[in-house]
């Protein structure tokens, strides 16, 4: 199926997950400057304001403007100014289209928000910092590299938990920050204006400032952990096999990530067959040169990529031989030599794809026009277990027996188990989404909030007790992992590296449930298409709809013929 299909289908599941999240989050005052957080950085004095516990900077500038003709280059130095800058409120978003999660902030889908003078960062940091050398764990939004602000999630608790210094990062989204167009390469005004993956330019960018900046806040430059989940957990996979982000990090953490990239020729549209391509773009707007594309409005960029409800289809995380090598990231993973083999922690929710597909009419249905629930469990469950393998091959196990080849680098997996969500009516969302997409964020955090708002639904207060325990003990092994390379927390069980030979990850879940285990195993594809062909509880309408969605999320390119043969579909 077409990436316009793929992304009508993922926009009515987001409609109907943003119903059960909530409807809107309430405006908290503006807090107060605090004297005490007054701290230098580049370009000058930033003040803060204190918070339950913590110091919290906002939108602090990392990099100058990306508007006019700014656009699509490198980023460039901040702009000084004088006297002290308030840090008070979040920075503007990068230019984005608003989707249906933005009912919680107010916005209806569809527009652009945003400014292209966007690239700030916050910081959060233990109120008491006086003595300096705490880990840094620097966070990167997801949002399918279209959308997503770095305000999105609050660190508070997890920062007042786990005593470490969180920066939370923007960087360009959409066409702005990834887009391959050859007027651009020869407009360059340094060699780095060359480049298609501006967003990893952005990243680094942010990277540099925190290595000149953070021990100001009380971290330490000299151990910083990056950590992102979705497409934030794709751009690290970038971060590790781009040489301009060579060390700048210590570690890092990926949670449902992807490790896929494009190439040039592919993005631009010479090659292949990408949907939206940067050629097929400029054509809807007629703009070949460098001056020409840099005029085009911002609405009627975002206009080019046939939008719907505010989600769209596009090349993103480009090989472009600048940002990024031009080996594919994937590849670039099979050599010590070409990636920066830092310790890792890598993981996939147990049912990852049940986020997508609930408004799939071949799969649910709708009780009373409003609430989604399976057509046939069983099939449902199925389905999401077949994709969901699929996602922990490429995002886990694949990846992980590459760098286990490649040696150097400490890798621990683990899967996230967590389903008693709690019921809306006729939905209840332990079936609908078990342990999906996204549901381990608030765990990391300790905020059970999701997208935004609390959700009562999801997070109910009979589990609150036994989510509390999960999520401490999670947090407990990120920042014990950021602190000290090893994944560690009081009263739970040591977590074991991941080797192709032990292939251990860490089961997290709550007691009700068997708690955190250790478990063993790991999956091929080659495994997965012959238990998908002979799966005897799939008709061949249903497996072949399965195969569909292997289409549709474009996970399966190199044996998707193959697939296809021995299936018959």
């Amino acid at each position: 199926m077409s990436g316009l299909t793929r992304t009508k289908f993922l926009s009515s599941c987001l409609v109907a997950l943003a119903l059960l999240t909530g409807c809107g989050s309430e405006k908290a005052e503006r807090p107060v400057a605090s004297q005490e957080t007054v701290r230098t950085v580049t370009g000058g004095q930033v003040i803060g304001f204190a918070e339950e516990g913590v110091d919290k900077w906002r939108g602090i500038p990392f990099a100058a403007s990306t508007e006019g003709d700014n656009r699509w280059r490198a980023p460039r130095p901040v702009p000084g100014w004088s006297g002290v800058r308030e840090a008070i409120d979040a920075a503007p978003r990068c230019p984005q289209l608003t989707n249906a999660f933005d009912k919680n902030y107010g916005l209806e889908p569809g527009i652009v928000v945003g400014s292209e003078d966007c690239l700030k960062l916050d910081v959060t940091a233990p109120d008491n910092t006086s003595e300096g050398g705490l880990p840094v764990m620097v966070w990167i939004h997801g949002g399918s590299n279209i959308w997503g602000f770095a305000d999105q999630f609050d660190m508070t608790r997890f920062v007042a938990n786990e005593k470490v210094v969180v920066v939370s990062v923007q960087y360009r989204l959409g066409p702005l920050g990834w887009f391959a167009h050859q007027a651009l390469r020869e407009d360059a005004q340094v060699p780095d204006d060359a480049a298609a993956s501006f967003a990893i330019l952005d990243l680094v960018a942010a990277l540099k400032w925190v290595q000149a900046n953070i021990a100001a806040f009380g971290g330490d430059p000299a151990n910083v952990t990056l950590f992102g989940q979705s497409s934030g957990g794709h751009n690290i996979a970038a971060l590790l096999v781009s040489p301009k982000a060579d060390s700048l990090f210590h570690k890092a953490i990926i949670e449902s990530g992807f490790f896929d990239s494009i190439s040039l020729a592919d993005a631009e549209g010479v090659s292949g067959d990408e949907e939206n391509s940067a050629m097929h773009i400029e054509a809807e707007f007629g703009a070949g040169t460098a001056d020409a594309l840099r005029a085009v409005p911002l609405e009627k960029l975002f206009a080019a990529y046939k939008p719907d409800n505010g989600f769209y289809y596009m090349p993103v995380v480009i090989s472009d031989g600048v940002a990024l090598p031009v080996t594919p990231v994937r590849d670039a993973l099979n050599s010590q030599a070409s990636f920066n083999a830092v310790p890792l922690i890598i993981g996939t929710n147990r049912d990852e794809m049940k986020l997508f597909l609930p408004f799939d009419e071949k799969l649910a249905t709708k009780r009373f026009w409003l609430f989604p629930v399976a057509r046939d469990q069983a099939v449902y469950d199925l389905t999401a277990e077949y994709l969901t393998r699929l996602w922990r091959i490429r995002s886990l196990d694949q990846p992980i027996a590459s760098m286990d080849r490649a040696g150097g680098n400490k890798v621990y997996a683990y899967r996230f188990d967590w389903d008693d969500g709690g019921s809306l009516l006729f939905t209840d969302t332990q079936k609908l989404f078990g342990a999906a997409h996204s549901f381990d964020i608030p765990f990391v955090l300790n905020e059970f909030l999701l997208f935004g708002v609390k959700n009562d639904t999801l997070f109910s207060s009979d589990t609150a007790d036994d989510r509390d325990h999960l999520s401490r003990a999670m947090g407990r092994y990120w920042s014990s992992f950021a602190r000290t390379g090893i994944p560690h927390a009081e009263g739970s069980p040591d977590w074991p590296a991941f080797t192709a030979e032990q292939p251990r990850f860490l089961r997290f879940d709550t007691p009700n449930d068997d708690g955190i285990t250790v478990e063993e195993g790991m999956d091929d594809y080659e495994t997965l298409v012959d238990e998908l062909v002979a799966d005897s509880r799939l008709d061949d309408t249903q497996r072949c709809h399965i195969v569909a969605h292997l289409a549709i999320w474009n996970f399966t390119r190199p044996l998707y013929k193959e697939i296809k043969r021995r299936t018959g579909c």
